[in-house]
């Protein structure tokens, strides 16, 4: 088989392993491209950079019932030798087609032997081409500390993917794997490693879930979130929205909506970057633990807490301003520097600013303000308390 032909095998089976925000999207794009091994991550300050997507083999002895690599699954099977894939890598760099590297593998034999031929990759990209660009390297659940160590030492970025936020979803999908000893742990290895060295890892590491495969809620996702966010000091969480695999268990399975993978962007967004609490964002949940699709999250949250509400512009808390729909970190900083030269006594003001006026008009106060300004029109009240914080171990249990 050249090189083609295996490229064109494990970039197919590649595209499931997510990186970046919509992943749906991502996958329907990778499937039209011819280039589909070039993937384009977002990067926080905007923009984005194409790395190359591959795994070093699409070979594996897990049963994970939603992957398309699944042990016993009829389907073409490649696997990429340490130099021929570093080759392969730095002719794409010098033609400028990417920027990056993400490697990712099924576990071909043993977790370590793979994640090793993943790390000889990496560290003939680092020392024979002299490559020092960037690097995201995943772990495979069940690899040895030297192996989570190796790779700490050569890549930007590292991640495991748990795909599923309990012990007992995972069960759901594979007998071979086991959350806490297999994939947590190796976690906390990467975080103790990162402590002890510092500078390794500057990008941090990251997780995935797969959405809807196990019929979790998006409580039980929230809540492992949340709880790897303060335990493990993750840098990012993902979802991908679960999409039937032909010829796999859960083939007759209905796919989970993007919309849903949208809504818990967003509620990781308030989590990870607002600052907001897993009780609060409880309030954005229904009888059944799931996020409305129909309805942000936020914007829930504030009409289920009436008496925060409205918050006056010129003396709200930065914290307080963050709880305005409408108003993020950027908009609430432009608004604290601005009142302390002037008072804020309009809409077209705050607009200025970027605050999306139409949402948060509803939320705020001002002196002069219209009374159609200061309307309050919230849906609902609060019904349940709110539960306590759970730590990892309590959440993935």
């Amino acid at each position: 088989m050249d090189v083609s032909q295996k490229l064109q095998i494990v970039t197919a089976s590649a595209r499931f392993d997510i990186c970046g925000y919509d992943a749906a999207r991502s996958m329907q794009l990778a499937t039209r491209d011819p280039h589909r091994f070039i993937y384009h991550a977002k990067l926080p300050g905007g923009g984005c950079m194409s790395l190359f997507k591959v795994l070093q083999t699409n070979v594996c002895t897990n049963d994970c019932a939603y992957c398309v690599n699944q042990v016993g699954r009829d389907r073409p099977r490649a696997y990429f030798r340490p130099e021929e894939l570093a080759g392969l890598f730095m002719e794409l760099h010098r033609k400028k087609l990417v920027r990056g590297l993400f490697l990712s593998s099924g576990v071909a034999g043993s977790p370590s032997r793979t994640m090793q031929e993943m790390i000889d990759t990496v560290q003939i990209l680092r020392q024979r081409y002299q490559y020092q660009g960037y690097v995201h390297l995943k772990m495979m659940p069940g690899a040895g500390y030297d192996c989570i160590e190796a790779a700490c030492r050569v890549a930007n970025r590292v991640s495991i993917n748990m795909e599923a936020p309990t012990a007992h979803h995972l069960a759901r999908l594979s007998s071979r794997k086991n959350l806490y000893d297999g994939i947590v742990e190796r976690m906390r290895w990467a975080k103790e490693i990162m402590s002890q060295h510092e500078g390794l890892v500057p990008s941090g590491q990251t997780t995935q879930f797969v959405v809807g495969a196990a019929g979790e809620s998006d409580r039980d996702i929230l809540r492992t979130t949340g709880a790897l966010y303060r335990e493990i000091g993750l840098r990012r969480v993902y979802f991908s929205a679960f999409q039937p695999v032909i010829d796999s268990p859960l083939e007759g399975r209905s796919p989970t909506p993007p919309l849903r993978e949208h809504r818990l962007y967003q509620a990781d967004w308030l989590l990870r970057v607002y600052g907001f609490s897993p009780q609060e964002l409880d309030l954005a949940l229904n009888d059944k633990g799931n996020l409305s699709l129909s309805r942000d999250p936020k914007m829930l949250i504030a009409r289920r807490q009436p008496w925060l509400f409205p918050v006056d512009v010129n003396r709200a808390s930065y914290e307080e301003l963050l709880r305005v729909p409408g108003i993020g970190p950027i908009s609430a900083a432009r608004i604290t520097v601005a009142r302390a030269e002037y008072s804020i006594d309009s809409l077209e003001q705050l607009r200025k600013m970027g605050v999306v006026t139409k949402r948060a008009g509803p939320f705020i106060w001002f002196s002069g303000a219209s009374a159609h300004e200061k309307q309050l029109c919230f849906l609902q009240e609060i019904e349940d308390e709110p539960g306590d914080v759970p730590s990892l171990a309590g959440a993935i249990q």
